[in-house]
C-alpha cells in the first residue's frame, strides 16, 4: 500500500467518525435553531441545517443535485490523487481532507437530505455561516493544497528548466535546456 493510500485511509478514519459523531451528537442534544453559548459573545454550538450549498447558496435545490455534484468533484478529485507521486504526503493530506470532508457531507445529505452545522462564531461585524468538521476538513484541505502550489511552483520550474552550461539554474522561460549551446 502507498504512503499516500494509507494516508487517505487514515484521515478518512479520523475525519469521518468524528464529523458524524459531533453531528450527532448535536442533533440528539440542541433542538434546531438552539445552541449552547461557549464564549459569550463569540463561539456558540448551535444546530443548523444546510439544505444547500457553502454559506447557505441554493437553499432550494433538491439534495439530488448535490449528491450528484459531490459524487462528481470526488471523481475529480480521485483522478488528481492516482496522479500525484506515491510518496508526495503533502499533496496526499491537502487531496485526503478535501476527501474525507466532502465525504462526511455526503453522508448527510444521503441521510437528511440537508447538511447538519453546528459551529457559530460571531465575528462582531458578522456571524459567519454555521460549519462543522467536514467544512473544516475541506477548507484546511484547500488551503493546504493552495499553499502547496504557491510553495512548489518556483523549485519545480528551476528543476524542470535544468542547469545551463554553467551549473546555473536557467531563467524560466529561457528554454535552455541542459547541455544546449548559448
Amino acid at each position: 500500500m502507498s504512503p499516500k493510500l494509507r494516508i487517505l485511509i487514515l484521515l478518512c478514519l479520523l475525519v469521518l467518525p468524528l464529523d458524524q459523531l459531533t453531528k450527532g451528537w448535536v442533533a440528539a442534544n440542541i433542538p434546531r435553531y438552539g445552541g449552547i453559548e461557549v464564549i459569550e459573545g463569540f463561539f456558540r454550538i448551535s444546530h443548523a441545517r444546510n439544505p444547500g450549498a457553502a454559506f447557505g447558496f441554493a437553499q432550494g435545490a433538491p439534495a439530488w443535485m448535490f449528491i450528484g455534484l459531490t459524487v462528481a468533484a470526488l471523481g475529480l478529485i480521485g483522478s488528481f490523487y492516482r496522479k500525484i507521486p506515491a510518496g508526495d504526503r503533502f499533496s496526499a493530506i491537502s487531496l485526503g481532507l478535501i476527501v474525507a470532508g466532502a465525504l462526511g457531507n455526503l453522508i448527510d445529505r444521503v441521510r437528511y437530505g440537508e447538511v447538519v452545522d453546528f459551529l457559530q462564531f460571531d465575528l462582531q461585524l458578522f456571524i459567519f455561516p454555521d460549519f462543522n468538521v467536514a467544512d473544516s476538513a475541506i477548507v484546511v484541505g484547500v488551503g493546504l493544497l493552495l499553499l502547496d502550489t504557491v510553495l512548489r511552483r518556483p523549485s519545480e520550474e528551476a528543476r524542470e528548466e535544468g542547469p545551463d552550461a554553467s551549473g546555473n539554474a536557467a531563467p524560466p522561460g529561457s528554454g535552455a535546456s541542459p547541455g544546449a549551446a548559448p
